[in-house]
């Protein structure tokens, strides 16, 4: 269940079809064991990750309310922390200014555990986790806001390779004790650890104070691997929700989270990397599940080829989106990350240009939904069927 999404590096697990449901290869060889649980375990669940058909409790605390500022209808591309840092930058804002696009969903914090500012303080500029990507980044944030563009800031929760080597005591173990690494060897940090979840939290502050509307949480799961130790992961993943929407509803900031799309599906997915779909549309103010069609099977929702199918296999996610959500009350916004690269890989592919992806935005609009986010993970994006921005 990689965050793979094309240019770079490759998906670690295929997506395959099991009658009506998807569920993903490595995971039905992965059985319930009995573990020891893993240290650093401080958060409360039962305070923090209220079950998914129940809203806040007597006992708990009065949650802070969501941003007064609505956000507009999300059409939006990923950016890079070294694009958001170059001249190219420059090229991409015109793409936006001059096309249906208003959003630019910019790394904060990558997937190697890198900040693309240096922090003023905080744990992350102890453990000099910061890059010089973008110099000045309020200053970024702010020249877009000038431009009606909406701003995303996307950190990497869990897999986090700078945390893990300093603080080994936050690694995210197997009951042996060995050390979990997924997708290139990329180390992970405990899901359960309250000083992790405390550190995340400030980078999203720090995020905030630079001045973003919104932080997407990306990796806010478990790793896919066998021999974690049995545990109530999605209560942690959703508690950790809970946690960093109350923090940043304080700063007057919206929280998006990225959900693997076979999880809307699979119950067996959904379980073992700890993404309750349901649960963490309450979670959240926005969730925004990958669909991309290469990265679905041959016959996932009866089409042979889900990738040569771009409209036909968003339209089957998302319409099992909405029945998932279907009931309950005031459930997040969802916004489907759409397919904007070719995916070489995939045996039967075919090429993704401007057709492809309008096919994919049809099929948001159909599925009754309003908003979506483009992944091309080198950032080469074109005009090419996106609409001309109003007025033009």
């Amino acid at each position: 269940m990689s965050r793979y999404r094309g240019g770079g590096r490759l998906p670690f697990l295929p997506i395959v079809a099991a009658g009506a449901a998807l569920t993903i290869g490595l995971l039905v060889l992965l059985l319930p064991r009995e573990e020891e649980r893993l240290p650093n375990r401080e958060p409360d669940l039962s305070v923090l990750a209220p079950a998914a058909s129940s809203g806040p409790d007597a006992s708990q605390p009065e949650r802070v309310p969501p941003p007064e500022q609505q956000p507009p209808q999300v059409r939006g591309i990923y950016v890079s922390g070294p694009m958001a840092g170059s001249n190219h930058m420059e090229d991409l804002i015109a793409l936006v200014e001059g096309t249906e696009l208003n959003t630019m969903v910019i790394d904060v914090k990558n997937d190697e555990g890198r900040l693309s500012f240096i922090p003023e303080g905080g744990l992350a500029a102890q453990l000099e986790a910061g890059t010089r990507y973008v110099e000045d980044l309020p200053g970024l944030v702010a020249s877009l806001k000038e431009k009606n563009i909406y701003t995303i800031a996307r950190i990497v929760a869990f897999k986090d390779p700078v945390l893990a080597q300093a603080r080994p005591d936050l690694v995210l173990c197997k009951g042996d004790g060995t050390p979990v690494s997924e997708g290139g060897g990329l180390a992970w940090v405990d899901p359960a650890s309250r000083e992790v979840w405390d550190y995340l939290l400030e980078i999203a502050q720090d995020a905030a104070r630079a001045g973003f509307d919104e932080v997407q949480l990306d990796y806010v799961r478990y790793p896919a691997v066998p021999g974690l130790p049995e545990e109530d992961r999605q209560g942690y993943i959703t508690g950790f929700l809970e946690y960093i929407r109350e923090g940043l509803h304080q700063k007057d900031v919206w929280l998006s989270a990225d959900v693997f799309g076979t999880v809307i599906d699979s119950a067996l997915d959904a379980r073992q990397i700890g993404q309750s779909y349901p649960a963490m549309a309450q979670a959240a103010d926005f969730i925004c599940p990958m669909i991309y069609p290469s990265h679905y099977a041959a016959g996932a929702y009866g089409l042979d080829v889900p990738d040569q199918a771009p409209y036909e296999t968003v339209r089957a996610a998302l319409d099992r989106s909405r029945k998932a959500l279907d009931g309950l009350e005031e459930p997040a916004g969802v916004r489907a990350w759409l397919q904007g690269f070719t995916a070489t890989w995939v045996r039967g592919h075919i090429p993704y240009g401007g057709e492809e992806l309008r096919a994919q935005i049809q099929a948001v609009y159909d599925a009754g939904y309003t908003d979506w986010i483009i992944w091309n993970a080198n950032n080469t994006y074109s005009a090419d069927g996106l609409l001309p921005a109003e007025g033009d």
